[in-house]
């Protein structure tokens, strides 16, 4: 009885075989779709969180008067292996008729390689020491960032007001002038908050300008008035126009400085929070008072950004670093620093510029699974 079914079922096999071998690879069809849906988001994470760590390591290194480096990821490849797997079990059994267990298995394995690419030469290193274009300070406040923020990361000098110029390069030994430079941008948030302020860019005769235009019901308002006793204009004016170079003839513009991408990272390094050890071992500059009295940076930026230092690794930080053995971090409910390293963020995407080299300094499999 037993030889009369067998042929029958040996028929089945090989017809459950042919279907599996033809067929079975269509569940895996779907794999470079469920990959990309899992993947990329890892990736994405990954690749933001290694920018804001290297960003956040140059900030330390300048504070140390260390070389930075900005290394860029420039290519990301990823290979997928399909394995198909296939078995067939038999039992016979006396009074039980053939009982045949088939069963099939899909796996895949990632093979992903990155390529680094350094940002170097002419066209990197101007774009980093060239002043910030009063275009893109514009186009910064129109995209939502607050005029005291952009105003005071972005400029150090407004009219005769100073904001720190001596912190746009190596910790300055002397303290920096900055208190009417910070009570004046406070005037211009006030007006921004009561929405009566606009900032046009402009050039006329090729010379970029920026507007600063105030609402007619603002222009004799505390603010709108304390904002142009401080740069000793005219009260109650609805326009003022800021330039990189006025003429002779120009006695209404008032003359802006901003600071290069590189005078940016210098400023906001003087938020750091440097370990007593090394500030008695004199491995960063020590800034004082004209009495001689050591100098608290966090007068100038603690507003905008503070950098906090830990000998353990810190738990609450939506960025760290681990440098001359010692944690450097941003702390997660730190609002205002966030807000300003993300300002920071956009500003070296705008100035850093597309990549020129064509062939990546280093490329690494980051393993497989």
């Amino acid at each position: 009885m037993i030889y009369l079914v067998f042929p029958v079922n040996l028929r089945m096999i090989y017809f459950l075989l042919t279907m599996l071998l033809l067929f079975g690879p269509i569940g895996c069809l779907n794999i470079g779709p469920i990959s990309l849906k899992s993947e990329r988001s890892k990736y994405n994470m990954a690749i933001q969180k290694t920018n804001d760590e290297q960003l956040l390591l140059n900030l330390v290194r300048l504070k140390y008067r260390d070389t930075p480096f900005f290394l860029e990821v420039s290519n990301v490849a990823s290979q997928f292996r399909i394995k198909n797997k296939v078995s067939i079990t038999a039992q016979l059994e006396s009074m039980v008729k053939d009982i045949f267990n088939l069963g099939t298995s899909s796996s895949y394995q990632e093979s992903p390689t990155v390529s680094y690419t350094p940002l170097q030469g002419d066209k990197f290193v101007k774009n980093i020491m060239s002043t910030l274009p009063l275009k893109t300070i514009t186009l910064l406040f129109h995209s939502g960032w607050s005029v005291e923020r952009v105003f005071r990361v972005c400029f150090q000098l407004l009219g005769h007001l100073e904001n720190a110029p001596g912190a746009s390069g190596p910790t300055p030994k002397l303290a920096p002038q900055y208190k009417e430079f910070l009570k004046t941008v406070k005037y211009l948030q006030e007006l921004d908050d009561r929405d009566a302020l606009r900032i046009i860019y402009q050039e006329l005769n090729e010379q970029p300008q920026m507007l600063l235009q105030v609402s007619d019901e603002a222009k004799t308002s505390k603010p709108a008035l304390e904002f142009a006793r401080s740069i000793s204009s005219t009260p109650g004016k609805k326009q003022y126009i800021l330039t990189h170079f006025p003429t002779p003839d120009q006695v209404d513009h008032l003359r802006i400085v901003p600071r290069s991408l590189l005078g940016m990272l210098f400023y906001l390094s003087q938020s750091i929070e440097i370990p007593k050890r090394d500030l008695l071992k004199g491995k960063v500059t020590q800034t004082k008072t004209t009495k001689g009295e050591d100098f608290d940076w966090f007068e100038v930026t603690g507003e905008l950004l503070t950098i906090r230092s830990l000998d353990e690794k810190p738990l609450r930080a939506t960025v760290r670093v681990f440098y001359r053995d010692t944690w450097f971090y941003i702390d997660d409910s730190d609002l205002n620093s966030k807000s300003t390293f993300s300002l920071l963020t956009q500003i070296y995407s705008l100035q850093s510029g597309s990549i020129k080299s064509t062939e990546p300094i280093l490329t690494i499999g980051v393993g497989s699974r």
